[in-house]
C-alpha cells in the first residue's frame, strides 16, 4: 500500500475579496505524479505553495510525513549570486567523484547539453550573479534534481527548456521514484509525465485520473453529465477530445473511463480544420505568392546561421518551426519580416526573398509591445478595429474577442498598465489578430498563456483562413495548430520532417552521436599536431574575453535598473517610451558582444 506523503484537509484561502481555494482536501501518496492545470490566477501556484508550506492557509491545515524530504522549484530562484554554478549545483564534491555519478553525468548533459556547460562563459566556474533568469532557472532545476527527494513540487519547470531539454526532463522525471506535483502549461509533458490531475477552477480543485490527454476525456463527460450552461468552454472542450481522439493511439496510455462514452461524445463533431477549403480560401486572399526565398543567406552579425536555402511559404501552408537555440529561427522570421515591410527593398545578406503583392503580416514577437497604461483593455482592441472578419462568415466585435482571450466585461475596463505580463500577451496577440492579417508570424505565442486560453487561441486559429509560420517549444501547440514542420538543425540548412517533432529529436540524436565519435577520433590527432595560434594570441584573445564579460556585466546592471524606472515611472508613458528604446539600445549591443565572444571563445 503507497505510503501517504502530504494530506491537505479543508483548506480555505481569501484574497483580497477573492476565494481562491474553498475548503479543499487532497492527497499526495508515494509513487503519485499530478499535473496541475487551470486558468492563470485561479491559485495553482498558491495550493503548490500551501503544500510544500511555504505558505500559510487562511483555514484548514497540510500535514507533511514524518522525514519527508521535500524538493520544491518557484518561480523565483534563491541562488547565491556570488557563488559558482560549480557551488549551488554539485557543491563539495571533487571532479572524480562527481564526474563518476551517472546521475549528476545526465543532468548536467540533460538541461545544460554537456558537462562542460557549452555557453557559459566559464562553464561550472561561470559566477550566477550576472545570468539571466532563465539560465538561473535550469541551475535551479539541475540542483533540485541532482538531490534525492520523496516529492518533488514543480512551478512550471519547462520555462526556458527547448523541445529536447523538455523530452529530457520528461523522461527522467518518468524514470525517479519520487512523488510529483508539478504546475505547467505544457499538455505534451503533461501527458509524458502524469497519472493524475488536479483542475483548479472557482475555489475547487477537480481530481481526474490519467495524463492530459484523459484529462480532457473525463472532463468532457464530466461537463456533458452535468449538462453545464457554459456552452462555449464545452463545445471547445469537445473539439479538442475529438483531436485528441483522432490523433495517434500513442497520445494516451491507459485511458481510465469508458472510451465508448467518449467516442460518443464526439460521434457529431468534425475535424478541427477543413484544410481545402482554409486553402481554397487563403489563395482568394493572398494570391499565388506569399514568401519565396530564393538562395537566401542569414546572418546575425558575422555569424552566418542559414546558408543557400531556397524554400517557399505559399498561401494557407501552416508550418511550425522548430530547431536549436541560436540555430536563427527568429532571425530568419526577422528577415522575411523586414522584406516585408519594405516592400522587398531590404534583402538579407545573401539571396533574396520576394513577397506578394497582397501580403498583409502581422508578427508577434518574444518581446511584448509596450503600450499607454493609461489605455483600458477594450479601448486598446478598438484603437486597431471594432469589428473583425474570421472568415467562413464569422465576425466578431472588438469586445466578443476580448471574452474569447479570457477578458471578461469587468476586465475590459481594467488599465493596461495594471495587467500582468501574461495578461498583456494576450491583449498584444488580440490585438494583432483584431487587425486582420493574412499571414501570421508568431514566435513563442504560448509564452505566459494558460491552458484554457490556448485552447481558445487554437479554435481561433482553426478557422483563420491565411499562412501562418509559429516558432515553440511547446509541441502540442505546434502539433494542434500546424500541419507541417521544418527544422533547423543547426548546420545552415532548413529540413522539412515529415514526421514532425519525433523526427526532429531522433535527428538531433544522431547529430550528437557522430559529433561526439568524430571529437573522439580527432582527440588523438590534436594532441600530436602544433598550435594553429601563437601563445601571444591566445593571451590577447583570452584578455578580451575577459574584458568582453565585464562589459556584459555592466549591462546586465544598467538593465536592471532601467526594468526598475519602468516600473517606478508605470503611468507615465513618454517616459516609459524612453526608458524603453535606452533598453533597446542596450539589448543591440549586448547581442553584438555575445556575438563577439562567441567567436573569441572558439579561437581560444
Amino acid at each position: 500500500m503507497a505510503v501517504n506523503l502530504v494530506n491537505v484537509e479543508n483548506v480555505s484561502k481569501v484574497y483580497g475579496t477573492r476565494a481562491l481555494l474553498d475548503g479543499v482536501s487532497l492527497g499526495v501518496s508515494e509513487g503519485d505524479r499530478i499535473g496541475v492545470v487551470g486558468r492563470n490566477g485561479d491559485g495553482k501556484t498558491t495550493l503548490i505553495r500551501m503544500l510544500a508550506k511555504a505558505e500559510e492557509a487562511d483555514s484548514g491545515r497540510v500535514t507533511h510525513s514524518g522525514g519527508l524530504r521535500l524538493g520544491v522549484l518557484t518561480q523565483h530562484d534563491s541562488l547565491d549570486p556570488e557563488a559558482t554554478v560549480r557551488h549551488e549545483v554539485i557543491g563539495d564534491l571533487a571532479d572524480h567523484e562527481w564526474a563518476g555519478n551517472a546521475k549528476i553525468r545526465d543532468v548536467l548533459t540533460g538541461l545544460f547539453g554537456g558537462l562542460d556547460l557549452p555557453g557559459f562563459p566559464k562553464g561550472l566556474d561561470t559566477v550566477i550573479g550576472p545570468l539571466s533568469g532563465g539560465e538561473r532557472r535550469r541551475i535551479a532545476l539541475a540542483k533540485l534534481l541532482i538531490e534525492e527527494q520523496d516529492l518533488l513540487v514543480l512551478d512550471e519547470p519547462t520555462n526556458h527548456l527547448d523541445v529536447e531539454g523538455i523530452a529530457w526532463l520528461a523522461g527522467h522525471l518518468r524514470e525517479r521514484r519520487s512523488a510529483l506535483v508539478c504546475v505547467t502549461h505544457d499538455r505534451w509533458f503533461l501527458d509524458q509525465v502524469c497519472t493524475r490531475m488536479w483542475d483548479v477552477q472557482r475555489g475547487t480543485v477537480y481530481e481526474y485520473e490519467g495524463g492530459y490527454s484523459d484529462y480532457v476525456f473525463a472532463r468532457a463527460e464530466r461537463e456533458r453529465i452535468a449538462a453545464t450552461e457554459e456552452t462555449k468552454r464545452q463545445n471547445l472542450v469537445r473539439k479538442e477530445l475529438a483531436w485528441l481522439r483522432r490523433g495517434a493511439p500513442a497520445r494516451t496510455s491507459k485511458p481510465r473511463f469508458r472510451i465508448e462514452a467518449a467516442n460518443e461524445l464526439i460521434a457529431d463533431v468534425p475535424p478541427p480544420r477543413d484544410r481545402s477549403e482554409l486553402m481554397k480560401f487563403a489563395s482568394s486572399r493572398l494570391g499565388k505568392t506569399v514568401f519565396d526565398l530564393e538562395d537566401v543567406t542569414v546572418q546575425a552579425g558575422p555569424k552566418v546561421l542559414l546558408e543557400h536555402v531556397t524554400w517557399q511559404l505559399g498561401p494557407g501552408d501552416r508550418i511550425g518551426l522548430v530547431g536549436v537555440n541560436g540555430a536563427g529561427k527568429t532571425s530568419l522570421l526577422r528577415a522575411m519580416e523586414q522584406a516585408a515591410r519594405t516592400g522587398g527593398e531590404t534583402q538579407p545578406a545573401g539571396g533574396r526573398i520576394a513577397v506578394g503583392r497582397t501580403v498583409k503580416l502581422a508578427y508577434l514577437s518574444q518581446e511584448v509591445a509596450e503600450l499607454d497604461p493609461t489605455w483600458r483593455v477594450l479601448e486598446a482592441v478598438q484603437r486597431v478595429r471594432e469589428r473583425v472578419d474570421l472568415g467562413k462568415g464569422r465576425e466578431m466585435t472588438a469586445g466578443q474577442l476580448c471574452e474569447t482571450f479570457g477578458f471578461g466585461k469587468e476586465k475590459q475596463w481594467t488599465p493596461v498598465g495594471d495587467l500582468s505580463g501574461g495578461e498583456r500577451r494576450r491583449l498584444q496577440l488580440l490585438r494583432l489578430l483584431m487587425d486582420e492579417p493574412n499571414v501570421l508570424f508568431l514566435d513563442e505565442p504560448t509564452n505566459d498563456l494558460d491552458i484554457e486560453t490556448l485552447t481558445q487561441l487554437e479554435d481561433l486559429l482553426d478557422g483563420w483562413p491565411g499562412s501562418m509560420i509559429v516558432i515553440s517549444h511547446d509541441r502540442f501547440f505546434i502539433e494542434r495548430t500546424t500541419d507541417t514542420v521544418q527544422a533547423l538543425l543547426g548546420d545552415g540548412t532548413l529540413r522539412m520532417l515529415p514526421r514532425g517533432i519525433d523526427e526532429y529529436l531522433e535527428r538531433r540524436r544522431r547529430m550528437e552521436e557522430q559529433a561526439a565519435a568524430a571529437a573522439s577520433a580527432a582527440a588523438p590527432a590534436a594532441e600530436n599536431s602544433a598550435p594553429d595560434r601563437s601563445a601571444a594570441e591566445l593571451r590577447a584573445a583570452k584578455k578580451e574575453l575577459q574584458k568582453i564579460e565585464r562589459q556584459l556585466d555592466r549591462i546586465s546592471d544598467k538593465e536592471g535598473a532601467l526594468h526598475a524606472r519602468i516600473a517606478e515611472n508605470a503611468t507615465d508613458f513618454a517616459k516609459v517610451a524612453e526608458l524603453d528604446a535606452e533598453l533597446r539600445d542596450l539589448a543591440a549591443e549586448r547581442e553584438e558582444l555575445e556575438l563577439r565572444w562567441l567567436e573569441l571563445a572558439e579561437d581560444a
